[in-house]
């Protein structure tokens, strides 16, 4: 049943989704399936492998919890045939729950109380006879010694009864949770007394919205108003009835649904009553709780997928390699912290220099900048983006100026969670004995020449391309953003002997454990030769070296094939292609012409097919290829250092530091980002802004409207926009008539400093503030 499902939903046959259910249950990774395991799956890529494993994991829960409640209610003597079938065909969750509604155990209530003293019977001649007088009816079912002192007691038993009948009616409840689900809005209003310290929310104050059109930031920021105290959020379930003289729809809903209507009968009354008293009292907060549920989890679903695409985006962005590279940690009182690190990324030199006041060193500074990229042949010059970063900037720049012999090319970069980095323990295993102001030097430089590779030493949380990531599910988030991890480390590939714990416990197979023990291996017994030597570090068996392998690589080890993404288990076929050509394994790779001129039909077999074959010979044309794209930088205009020196109308080059739902935040060099609305980033119509730019772009974009006083800039990629005029706000907006322009190119490498936008999305996305 959850295989056909699955393949429903995935649109792929069923033989597909058993494969790699089988897989997984077997412990192997997605990135292993998708690039190893192509026969078993029929090509099923990593993206639907992911889905795939998500699914199954919802709906095994799902079986469990329908095994919980069948087993609850028969224990009860309730399950009748048609409840067990309506319960089997329940396809989510939330159906689930609804059937189990009636028989969940729990404190007694009033109408359970009601039908203990007998009133069952009054309740159901009510119902069934509205032309009976009810307050005659209720004369039969006084009786002091249970309860019922008098008809009204007995009239308000009966009445509960049927109200928590009618509230746990699986099918009543479907239809009122469809109804609101299409035509309920949320509104939210300040909280009396707040409207000063809530300014922030201001755009809240009197918000009303259709509940199935509220995007996930602004649903994030309502519940984070509501947290806060700031805020009060309501689900309105008739926009239309703004006066309450109306009957809610909802009650139209449970009454119609029982065939209830009003014909001036004895009984039509406290049938009406039932019905108000079931929406207001029993029907009406439960819906609103569960709505107000499912938007937040909704929208934290958005939020975190937001937030693995940026992660995705900066992790896969160009490294610029092995290159002798200096970091420049900036500050103004406590000095700019200096560290250079050689190619494969060893740390050779560390300093801390004073050019800004209050010591004023700034001659002393640059001769010091000089000596150590003489000394070391500094190849790169990588300046973390935060306080001080663009005198910082100048600093470096004089100091090339004034040593035309450096061909050193300076790079500003984000520093987004290098004190967190800085103060961790693996910082503190991999740089024993340094200032741990000094590691984040150190991490600046490291980033430049491999961003993945560093970048996984640091919690995702803390380098800051989330949208609202502390509102969300830290759980959900955290396993998110671990799959996006492994999936890039894997997709890239570790270099076996160079690699850190951190980045090989991203590894397919292996963990924190493993990772730890290679290292180790490695520090006593040197450099891995081959890929054999693995089943030799301890615990590391079989199972992990068959998931590993292949990701991992040996640069000039004893076999030519240990540098590529050949498994070795897949050696045989390259043997077959040796003896087929004759041409030794050395002189086969990189060998375009001839690899072409093979045909993969030749040496496939029982135990490999055509994919594998295929990506074998891909792999010996280019070993060990980076599908990361090629490195190139932004240049940040001179002059243009702080939010006073931005005007409307500059035309300026930046950086694309976050994506978010509402558009994408971009750095130009002043300390704060602006946003480019996704209404300003291109004359056609998207939905999505990741449709035109992502994470580490290099984008040109006019100066729209500048905000000094809240650091707020608004920026347009429709370079023929017209700004603001002064002082008259809502101008300049695009226009129309143009023709599409087509997506930013280029990578720098930085990260996104953290988005603490608030509120609104266009407004509040302005208060991002830079975090190191």
């Amino acid at each position: 049943m959850i295989i056909n499902k699955i393949a429903d939903e995935l649109a792929v046959n069923p033989a597909q989704v058993q494969s790699a259910v089988a897989l997984l249950d077997e412990g192997a990774t997605v990135p292993f399936i998708a690039r190893y395991r192509k026969e078993a799956t029929q090509g099923l890529d990593d993206t639907q492998l992911r889905n795939l494993e998500q699914r199954l994991t919802y709906l095994r829960e799902l079986e469990d919890r329908r095994g919980v409640i069948l087993k609850s209610i028969e224990e009860q003597g309730k399950l009748t045939d048609a409840l067990r079938n309506q319960i089997d065909s329940a396809d989510n969750k939330t159906s689930l729950e609804d059937l189990y509604l009636p028989y969940k155990p729990r404190r007694r209530t009033k109408g359970q109380i009601a039908i203990e003293a007998g009133l069952e019977p009054l309740a159901d001649a009510l119902f069934n006879d509205p032309s009976l007088e009810p307050e005659s009816e209720a004369q039969q079912y006084i009786k002091a010694d249970n309860g019922v002192a008098d008809t009204k007691a007995a009239l308000e038993g009966a009445r509960y009864i049927l109200m928590e009948r009618f509230a746990e009616d699986a099918s009543l409840l479907a239809k009122i949770r469809d109804y609101l689900q299409k035509n309920a809005h949320v509104t939210s209003t300040v909280a009396p007394g707040k409207e000063n310290e809530a300014i922030k929310y201001k755009d809240y104050f009197a918000h009303s919205e259709k509940l199935s059109k509220v995007p996930s930031h602004r649903a994030l920021a309502m519940f984070r108003g509501r947290n806060e105290g700031m805020l009060h959020i309501q689900l309105n379930a008739d926009p239309q009835n703004e006066d309450n003289t109306q009957s809610s729809h909802c009650e139209h809903i449970i009454a119609e649904h029982y065939q209830i209507t009003h014909r001036n009968r004895p009984g039509d009354n406290f049938m009406a009553q039932v019905v108000q008293w079931t929406w207001k009292i029993k029907i009406a907060l439960h819906m609103e709780t569960e709505l107000f549920s499912a938007l937040r989890e909704q929208a934290e679903e958005e939020a975190i997928n937001v937030f693995a695409k940026n992660l995705n985006d900066l992790l896969m962005a160009a490294p610029a390699g092995a290159k002798t590279t200096m970091g420049l940690d900036p500050g103004l009182r406590t000095g700019v912290k200096v560290a250079i690190v050689d190619a494969t990324g060893k740390v050779v030199a560390t300093n801390t220099i004073f050019p800004h006041a209050p010591q004023n060193q700034w001659d002393k500074s640059l001769r010091t900048l000089a000596t150590l990229c003489k000394q070391h042949k500094v190849d790169l010059i990588s300046i973390g983006n935060g306080t001080g970063s663009r005198e910082t900037d100048k600093l470096v720049g004089d100091m090339l100026k004034a040593n035309s012999e450096l061909k050193a090319q300076k790079i500003m970069v984000s520093e987004a969670g290098a004190s967190v980095y800085s103060a961790s323990e693996l910082a503190s295993k991999e740089l024993p004995g340094m200032d741990v102001s000094l590691r984040g030097a150190v991490s600046i430089a490291r980033r430049l020449q491999d961003p993945l590779a560093e970048l996984v030493k640091i919690e995702p949380k803390a380098i800051g391309v989330g949208q609202y990531q502390h509102d969300v599910s830290q759980s959900q988030l955290g396993k998110s953003l671990d799959r996006v991890i492994e999936d890039c480390v894997n997709a890239v590939g570790v270099d076996l002997n160079t690699a850190s714990p951190a980045l090989l416990s991203y590894v397919s197979g292996l963990n924190r454990t493993l990772a730890h023990n290679i290292v180790q291996f490695r520090d006593t017994n040197g450099a891995f030769g081959d890929r054999k030597a693995l089943l030799k570090v301890e615990r590391l068996g079989p199972k992990a070296f068959e998931q590993a392998a292949g990701f991992l690589r040996i640069v000039n080890g004893t076999n030519p094939l240990d540098r590529s993404a050949v498994h070795p288990e897949a050696y045989p076929v390259v043997d077959k292609i040796v003896d087929h050509t004759a041409v030794a394994v050395n002189d086969l790779i990189g060998n375009t012409e001839l690899l072409k001129s093979l045909s993969p039909d030749t040496f496939t077999d029982d135990d490999f097919g055509l994919p594998t074959v295929k990506d074998i010979l891909k792999e010996l044309d280019k070993p060990g290829r980076d599908p990361r794209p090629e490195f190139k930088t932004a240049t940040f205009k001179e002059g243009v250092e702080t939010l006073n020196d931005l005007k409307p109308g500059m035309i300026l080059e930046g950086v694309v530091s976050n994506v978010a739902n509402f558009g994408a935040f971009v750095d130009v060099g002043v300390h704060q980002d602006g946003l480019v609305h996704i209404s300003a980033l291109t004359n056609k119509f998207i939905s999505d802004p990741r449709e035109v730019v992502k994470a580490g772009d290099i984008v040109k974009v006019k100066v729209m409207e500048v905000d000094v006083q809240r650091k707020r800039i608004s920026f347009t990629m429709r370079l023929d926009d017209s700004p603001a005029p002064a002082n008259k706000p809502g101008a300049g907006k695009p226009k129309g008539g143009q023709k599409p322009r087509g997506k930013a190119s280029g990578q720098r490498q930085s990260g996104p400093s953290q988005n603490q936008a608030m509120g609104n999305a266009f407004a509040d996305a302005f208060a991002k503030a830079k975090q190191k």
